[in-house]
């Protein structure tokens, strides 16, 4: 039985994934690892890179993009490992580092979930770990008022601000770019919920981990290189739908229908008003390309959010 089966869902990052899996190739020295790559049919020289690059690593190639959860089922359904790692093809462990995870979850056997320090490239700590998000916190991340009221209460308690990035600490939940797992602690709360296409699934996952009773650790003495956004910045109109539909589902989810339908109105709302200034400003001739650009993104997501 392998020390951890690792699973890497890839779309359309080749170089960034033929980085990853390097860096994951030298984690082989001290740990028995077991890879999947799932490609979501990126369409280009992905797969003949794994062939010939990477021979050690089973490939699952999907006709059709499923998502990140779905693609990263497929991966686990086969996992052999003692432990899991969900990890993202735009990381990269630092060395080491995968070893400190397993051995922390060896250690500690009421743990289900740890996860590392993330660091952008340049060195600078990212944000990774997270609380529940309460009724209050999906009105305000990643939405409009966030966006001129971003030093509040609410959302400094969702990011955790109120405790040091260097201090090991439970946390309600975790960034997915990196997640080990306990394998039995998922035999018993299950997959990635795949209604989840992409966006929200790490978030649905540990709190069903935690309503098992369970923990959910940050370690900060393991640390990844994350570029985060890798595959999803190419496509930024799916990136913003996708966000809106994962936010909708969770809330329906976990809060009950009418503030999922309350937040949909408010999305609806947020989209036309976000139309009105870039379309004003656009008029003005103010960086044509740019406001085209952001007005695709909001007329799509106004569309499916009406949709929806």
């Amino acid at each position: 039985m392998p020390d951890l089966s690792v699973s890497v869902v890839t779309y359309r990052t080749p170089a960034l994934l033929r980085r990853c899996l390097t860096a994951l190739a030298a984690e082989r020295a001290c740990l028995d690892l077991d890879v999947t790559v799932v490609d979501n049919a990126s369409g280009d020289d992905t797969l003949q890179m794994l062939e010939t690059e990477f021979p050690w690593v089973r490939v699952i190639a999907n006709p059709v993009n499923a998502g990140f959860g779905a693609a990263h089922n497929q991966a686990l359904r086969q996992a052999r490992g003692r432990h899991w790692l969900i990890f993202n093809s735009d990381a990269a462990p630092q060395p080491g580092a995968l070893r400190t995870l397993v051995d922390f979850l060896d250690a500690n056997p009421s743990v289900a979930v740890v996860g590392p320090r993330l660091r952008y490239p340049n060195g600078e700590v990212q944000s990774s770990r997270r609380r529940f998000p309460t009724p209050a916190t999906l009105f305000l991340e990643s939405t409009q008022l966030q966006r001129f009221w971003p030093d509040n209460a609410v959302l400094r308690h969702f990011y955790v601000k109120d405790r040091s990035d260097d201090e090991l600490q439970d946390v309600d939940w975790l960034v997915g770019a990196c997640l080990c797992v306990r394998a039995a602690a998922a035999g018993q709360a299950g997959l990635f919920d795949e209604r989840f296409f992409m966006y929200s699934e790490e978030l649905d996952w540990c709190r069903r981990f935690r309503a098992a009773g369970w923990r959910v650790v940050y370690v900060p003495t393991a640390e990844v290189i994350h570029l985060e956004g890798g595959s999803s910045r190419a496509d930024l109109v799916a990136r913003d739908q996708r966000f809106q539909a994962s936010k909708l589902a969770y809330a329906a989810k976990w809060h009950g229908p009418l503030l999922a339908q309350a937040l949909r109105a408010y999305l609806v709302v947020e989209y036309a008003v976000r139309a009105l200034e870039e379309g004003g400003k656009l008029a003005l001739g103010s960086r044509v390309a740019e406001r085209r650009a952001r007005l695709r993104v909001i007329g799509n997501g106004l569309r499916s959010t009406l949709g929806r």
